[in-house]
């Protein structure tokens, strides 16, 4: 959820429309955005924040000690379901804090020894034999101090003890997998020569400004397919909690046990974990590590902590906003928080947004003193006095944030959050943006040196809140899906973060790009997905914020127009890309690949309400409403039909798609979408009852018409012959299933490098497949 929970949104809206018409006027026409902040903020009451606290008290993200039987009797429940994961998941909520608490309360001390131990074996099944190991020192050591045991049940807490010895040597010893041992791999594949001006960047691209698309990356060389361009970690990212709706009075229970990505993924470095570290002070951040935690809470989370509900309520982009600026106090970004400062007493925050390149931006810079240096002058927003395009605050705050074309309801509605934020944080007495912060074991050289004015940073905040909508950045993850009883699994692209990455936020968009991007945590890489000229410049696809990930507006999921409506509704630009632009030169083509056609003569209809047959003897015609009526109800049957898969019903699914395939056979083009829909469904089934042969044979069908749509080179294309791949393996077709794992792996190689888990997959398929393959001239039987 980007923006504020729907009752905040409409409880704002309902105040702007009550406003006497001068005051809109004001807010509406505000030149700067210091004038929009402090107008705003002006008009925010004590009877609001009361709403806004009543909102945020249906997110439970405090601390509960009666949460733990719940939890674990819940986790009971799911454990007898064969629901393994969202047992583990709730698990790990309780076990280990309560024991946590009994060390620190006061527990009998002739039974903090049992205590200790199933301290031990807790860790070591949550996979930290680490500190399972210090824990069984701890209490040797205890033991050794202070003997409180009678030699029999010395005896059985030592076979005991050996036995978690036992497990904890396992557990180190275990190979490390995916995604720790992939992340470490990832991390070691640099560019292979590092731009010198944009240093998460590769050589073989430049930095450029335009008076009308202002920045962006031009090729320097050819650049083949696959090679890395752009290797950038997040400056800010933050967990998208996922489907996390209000609780309300009178429900059954006051705790979730709902499994979202805040309990799969560490708040931090957003890595997978079973086994998170659960914050001290708050039961929604959780992570990987006791370092991972340690580090949040130094750089932000400390301030964080207490606003959890709040931040949940003032969504995603609010809380983006905040971390931003969290973050900006631990680098050295003077002349940023200074300009801030000084323009607050002039005009106000009201960066340079000029159309013309060959102004030049100057900065405001004060000395200790108060004495002003000379201007510094940079020809590239976002660049440093040598010209250098870093990942930081500055490359962050120069991102614009179009003021004036969003609307003055979302304005004054970001602005009442920001407001409401700064009014919690001065409430609760944090000083987040003083000198006095002192987060825990800072080097006195990374203590931040900042302005003491909350208005300062408020603006700062509303700042990024505008920005987010046209450069935010969806971090996105593989999710595996699959019926209870685990016979069908698919894959689906999910967000997982929201994240700022200014180097990446260079990109233009194209309906038709040159590039894929791809994640590993919170790192992004860039990839040329074709041959790129030089001189050319360097696209990728935007991300539409109300549809799904992999309906971006790109020539093969949408038309030109709707394309053009959707970018100009969120990024504020007419696309004139090559494809847009050849689509609008040439409307009338004829129908295209999501047609219908005649159902006597086979031929594809054409015409506007009324669709005509293009047979040269047929004269057939139809009502376009009608057929798209007829459409709709396929597309209902192959979601029951989808359903009834997923709960096992197999012979059920594969009769109610069978004849949703012979219906769309008497209307639908043969490329039409949900053909491919339906053949790929049909394919999931057949695989679940073990016909490998059918199962083949519909997704090679349903691979036909991917590639009609997307190229025999999209990554749509790589994901298909993975899955073909994998039912060739399965049914050992091993011919075929090697060369599909070969033409797998080149499609992937190109858009997410060696380190891409289907890659990994598919080189253990090969390796399989070549150990069962004969040896040329061996014995024969």
């Amino acid at each position: 959820m980007d923006l504020p929970v729907d009752e905040w949104k409409s409880y704002i809206l309902q105040k702007w429309s009550l406003l006497p018409k001068s005051i809109q006027v004001t807010i509406s026409t505000a030149k700067t955005l210091n004038d929009l902040f402090l107008h705003s903020s002006l008009l925010l009451q004590p009877e609001d924040e009361m709403f806004l606290k009543r909102l945020s008290g249906g997110y439970l993200v405090g601390k509960d000690p009666d949460a733990s039987l719940f939890y674990r009797e819940k986790g009971n429940k799911k454990f007898q379901e064969k629901d393994y994961m969202g047992a583990t998941v709730l698990y790990s909520k309780t076990c280990l804090k309560d024991i946590v608490r009994a060390q620190t309360h006061g527990y009998p001390e002739r039974l903090q020894p049992k205590l200790l131990l199933r301290k031990a074996e807790c860790l070591v099944t949550l996979g930290r034999p680490q500190e399972a190991s210090q824990t069984i020192s701890d209490l040797e050591s205890n033991f050794a101090a202070k003997p409180t045991l009678s030699a029999s049940q010395f005896q059985i807490l030592q076979r005991t003890l050996c036995r978690v010895k036992v497990k904890v040597q396992e557990k180190e010893n275990l190979p490390e997998v995916f995604p720790e041992a992939l992340t470490k791999t990832f991390e070691g594949a640099d560019l292979r020569e590092e731009n010198e001006q944009i240093p998460s960047a590769s050589s073989s691209v430049s930095l450029h400004i335009d008076p009308v698309k202002g920045r962006y990356l031009v090729a320097t060389k050819d650049i083949l397919p696959g090679e890395l361009l752009v290797k950038e970690d997040a400056f800010v990212s933050v967990l998208n909690p996922g489907e996390m709706p209000l609780r309300r009075h009178g429900l059954e229970s006051k705790w979730d046990i709902q499994v979202t990505n805040g309990d799969l993924h560490c708040h931090r470095c957003l890595r997978r974990t079973l086994a998170p570290v659960p914050c001290d002070g708050c039961s929604y951040a959780k992570y990987c590590s006791q370092e991972c935690m340690q580090q949040a809470w130094d750089r932000y989370h400390g301030v964080e902590c207490s606003l959890g509900a709040l931040l949940l309520t003032l969504g995603v982009f609010c809380h983006v906003a905040l971390r931003s600026a969290l973050l900006a106090r631990f680098e050295d970004v003077g002349k940023v928080i200074k300009k801030l400062c000084g323009e607050m007493s002039n005009q106000g925050i009201s960066l340079p947004e000029s159309k013309d390149p060959a102004q030049i931006l100057k900065y405001d810079l004060r000395g200790e003193g108060g004495k002003k240096d000379k201007a510094v002058e940079t020809p590239i927003p976002g660049c440093d006095i040598n010209g250098k395009y870093e990942r930081n605050y500055n490359a962050v705050f120069h991102l614009l944030p179009h003021t004036e074309n969003h609307s003055p309801e979302h304005k004054f509605l970001c602005a009442l959050s920001v407001s409401a934020l700064c009014r919690q944080l001065e409430a609760a007495g944090l000083q987040a943006f003083t000198t006095d912060l002192k987060p825990t074991k800072l080097k006195a050289a990374e203590t931040p040196v900042l302005c003491a004015e909350l208005n300062v940073w408020g603006v700062a905040m509303l700042r990024h809140m505008l920005q987010l909508q046209c450069n935010a950045q969806a971090i996105t993850t593989i999710q595996h899906t699959g019926s209870k009883e685990n016979l069908i699994t698919d894959t689906q692209q999910v967000r997982l973060a929201t994240a700022l990455f200014p180097v990446v936020s260079l990109l233009n968009h194209s309906c038709s790009p040159n590039t894929s991007v791809s994640f590993i945590g919170t790192i992004a890489t860039i990839r040329a997905s074709q041959l790129i000229r030089r001189g050319q410049e360097i696209f990728h696809c935007y991300v539409l914020a109300k549809r799904g990930l992999s309906a971006g507006p790109h020539e093969s999921r949408m038309g030109v127009a709707e394309r053009r409506q959707k970018l100009r509704s969120q990024y504020f630009f007419d696309c004139d890309c090559p494809p847009c632009e050849r689509e609008r030169q040439r409307p009338s083509a004829g129908p295209g690949r999501e047609a219908f056609r005649c159902h006597r003569c086979r031929a594809l209809l054409q015409g506007d309400d009324v669709l005509s047959c293009g047979g040269p003897a047929c004269t057939e015609s139809v009502s376009r409403d009608l057929l798209v009526s007829r459409l709709q109800d396929l597309q209902r049957q192959v979601g029951a039909a989808q359903k009834r898969l997923r709960n096992g019903r197999l012979e059920l699914a594969i009769q109610l798609l069978l004849g949703c395939q012979s219906d769309a056979e008497s209307f639908l083009s043969a490329d039409h979408s949900v053909v491919g829909e339906i053949e790929d469904t049909l394919a999931q089934a057949y695989a679940a009852l073990g016909d490998w042969e059918k199962s083949a044979t519909h997704l090679q069908e349903s691979l036909r018409v991917v590639e009609v749509h997307h190229g025999p080179s999209s990554v749509e294309m790589g994901h298909e012959l993975f899955k073909l791949a994998q039912i060739f393996f399965n049914g050992c077709a091993i011919p075929e299933a090697l060369n599909t794992i070969q033409k797998a792996e080149k499609v992937l190689l190109v858009h997410y490098g060696p380190w891409n888990d289907e890659i990994q997959e598919l080189q253990k398929m090969k390796s399989c497949l070549l150990d069962l393959l004969p040896i040329p001239g061996g014995p024969q039987e």
